[in-house]
């Protein structure tokens, strides 16, 4: 609804009077006089309200974009370190694990040959040990030639190295080597969780193989997250540590949620020009982000200090920017002035104001002006 009026006084006492001197004092005083006009109960009636400018801090805005992510310490993909079946497992994506959890079990006769490998050396250490120690005392009485004590020293020596490197890998299959130097063989061998978390990834299924290049499943750990975002290169070196950044992941939400700088990239990505800035949410344990969301973020850079007015205040029209001075307020009328500004930064609801002429007493629309000028 538009509720603009124009003061044409003069025209109203020019009816009835035909001389000319009459009508040219009238259309004078139209021009000084003209002006947009509402009447108390239209003020009232609409919910406009008045203010005046005041002083506050706008920063100085780098835009960027990125991603929420966690860690390296916080992600782990889980691999096998020799291929198998997968003889069981009963995770689904989403499941949550805790550090040192059973993940899978693989089976595979490749198991038990390395684990009867490792017993047979086992059992031949004892044996190589005595022949050793017994040709090394042979030799410093100088009964035994020094080849048959260095071959004994050797054929021990080699045996230990096998025998410590096949604990290794028993050991990494989660197979314990007490066990099997008891005579438990087993075909089977255990994956465990490395971290606590949440499965984001399975790949496999019961029956199927796997190999140690294959990415069994992948856990991630939500209790620690951050930003991980894109600044262009002509924006670099106003990025610090420690300065405010407010984000919001668009396709989720429209809330505004604020983190700080904590680390500037040392290196530029040659492909596009950019640096990469990690930063540390201010809230994050009541957000309930998940890595891989898509972020719109504003990195506060500096401030300044100006006159603004509310958002709502500063009209956009044919191009140009305005807003409605109140000139007087007469016999229960307001009367505006449509004035031209230069619209500034705009920040937590208000702009920023740069015009001429323009003062803190000044009183102006701050709400309702869309309906008078823009309407």
């Amino acid at each position: 609804m538009k509720n603009i009026f124009y003061f044409a006084t003069a025209l109203l006492l020019a009816t009835g009077c035909g001389n000319k001197n009459s009508t040219d004092s009238t259309s004078e005083e139209q021009v000084e006089t003209s002006g947009i006009v509402v009447t108390q109960d239209q003020f009232d009636a609409n919910g406009l309200r008045l203010g005046t400018m005041e002083k506050r801090t706008f920063p100085k805005i780098v835009e960027a974009s990125g991603m929420i992510d966690v860690p390296p310490e916080n992600r782990a993909s889980v691999n096998a370190f020799m291929g198998g079946f997968v003889k069981s497992t009963s995770l689904l994506v989403g499941d949550r694990v805790k550090k040192g959890q059973l993940l899978v079990i693989l089976e595979n006769q490749e198991f038990v040959q390395m684990q009867q490998d490792y017993l047979e050396v086992f059992n031949q250490l004892d044996f190589l040990k005595a022949e050793f120690e017994r040709n090394q005392t042979l030799f410093e009485e100088k009964i035994a030639s020094q080849k048959n004590y260095l071959q004994a020293k050797s054929n021990y020596e080699m045996a230990i190295a096998h025998y410590r490197g096949l604990k290794e890998q028993l050991q990494m299959l989660n197979i314990s080597p007490n066990k099997v130097e008891q005579g438990n063989i087993t075909p089977q061998a255990a994956i465990y969780a490395p971290i606590s978390g949440s499965i984001t990834k399975m790949n496999v299924a019961i029956g199927s193989y796997v190999s140690p290049a294959t990415e069994i499943l992948e856990i991630i750990d939500n209790d620690h997250i951050h930003l991980e975002l894109t600044v262009f290169e002509k924006d670099i070196l106003k990025v610090k540590k420690d300065q405010k950044i407010e984000f919001r992941t668009p396709e989720a939400s429209e809330e505004t949620f604020e983190a700080e700088v904590h680390l500037v990239g040392a290196s530029i990505d040659d492909a596009n020009k950019s640096i990469k800035v990690h930063g540390h949410l201010a809230q994050e344990d009541e957000t309930g982000f998940l890595p891989g969301m898509f972020v719109d973020a504003l990195i506060m850079t500096d401030t300044i200090q100006d006159w603004a007015l509310p958002e709502e205040a500063v009209i956009e029209s044919e191009g140009g920017y305005y807003v409605l001075k109140l000139n007087s307020k007469e016999n229960g009328n307001y009367t505006f002035e449509q004035v031209s500004v230069k619209q500034g930064e705009s920040y937590d609801g208000h702009t920023r104001i740069i015009a001429e002429g323009l003062n803190e007493t000044d009183e102006f629309l701050t709400k309702g002006a869309f309906n008078l000028i823009g309407g």
